[in-house]
């Protein structure tokens, strides 16, 4: 988007273009956005956030590359072995 005229962001936003895959495994449903900089600076190129529509998963099981297919295969490596309830923040109880 280097071309494009300027755009009108705050000073700290990030802004993506989004990806969506879905992984489905033993019956249930995983959302992957892996997201592309357009502007401002996220943990590398690309970013693999898998998701449960309102729940992101913890960082590090987020995967990043220089490519869309490297974060999605780092995002997958991580992920591999991991039971889905694993991947995300537990609330707290009270």
């Amino acid at each position: 988007m280097s071309d494009a005229p300027e755009l009108a962001l705050l000073e700290n936003d990030i802004l993506t273009r989004v990806t969506k895959y879905n992984l489905i495994r033993s019956g249930r449903m995983l959302h992957i956005d892996v997201h592309e900089a357009i502007a401002g600076k996220l943990a590398g190129r690309f970013v693999a956030v898998p998701n449960l529509i309102n729940i992101i998963a913890r960082q590090e099981f987020q995967g990043t590359g220089e490519t869309e297919k490297e974060s999605l295969e780092d995002c997958l490596e991580k992920i591999r072995d991991v039971p889905f309830e694993a991947i995300f923040p537990q609330k707290e109880q009270p």
